[in-house]
C-alpha cells in the first residue's frame, strides 16, 4: 500500500469514528510499502527475438502480394524484346500493419497485473479494520 492510499483510508476511518485506535494505525503502517524507485530494464531473450522474427517472416511471406505497390512499378523493354522490372515501391503502410499484428501477440498488459495487486492490498487492509 502506498502512503497516499494509507492517508486516504485513515481519513475515511476518521469520518466514521472520531477516534482511530493506535493498534489500527500501527497495523496500517505495517502494511505500508517502502517507497522504492525501481528502474525496469527491458530486454528479450534470444529465443523470443527469434520467435518474433519468425512470425514476422511467415506473416510477410503469406501476405507477399500486399507488400509491393504494383501501381508504381516501372518496366523497360530491352533490345531482345524482354521486359525488365526497373523499379517497384514497397507498400509501407500495409507492411507495417502486418508487422504490428504480429507484434501485438507478444504484448503483455501491465495494467491488469497492477489491478490484481491493488485488490489484494485493499482486501488485507479491510481485514485489519474488522
Amino acid at each position: 500500500m502506498k502512503k497516499s492510499e494509507l492517508i486516504a483510508k485513515l481519513e475515511g476511518a476518521k469520518e466514521m469514528t472520531p477516534v482511530v485506535s493506535i493498534d489500527l494505525v500501527l497495523a496500517a503502517l505495517g502494511m505500508l510499502e517502502p517507497e522504492v524507485k525501481v528502474e525496469k530494464v527491458f530486454g528479450m531473450s534470444q529465443e523470443l527475438a527469434e520467435e518474433i522474427a519468425s512470425k514476422i517472416e511467415r506473416c510477410l511471406d503469406n501476405n507477399a502480394s500486399d507488400l509491393v505497390d504494383t501501381d508504381s512499378a516501372e518496366f523497360s523493354l530491352n533490345y531482345s524484346n524482354t521486359i525488365e522490372l526497373d523499379c517497384a515501391q514497397i507498400n509501407v503502410y500495409d507492411t507495417m500493419d502486418h508487422i504490428n499484428a504480429c507484434l501485438e501477440q507478444f504484448v503483455v498488459e501491465e495494467e491488469e497485473e497492477e489491478a490484481e495487486e491493488t485488490t489484494d492490498t485493499d482486501e488485507a487492509y479491510e481485514a485489519t479494520l474488522s
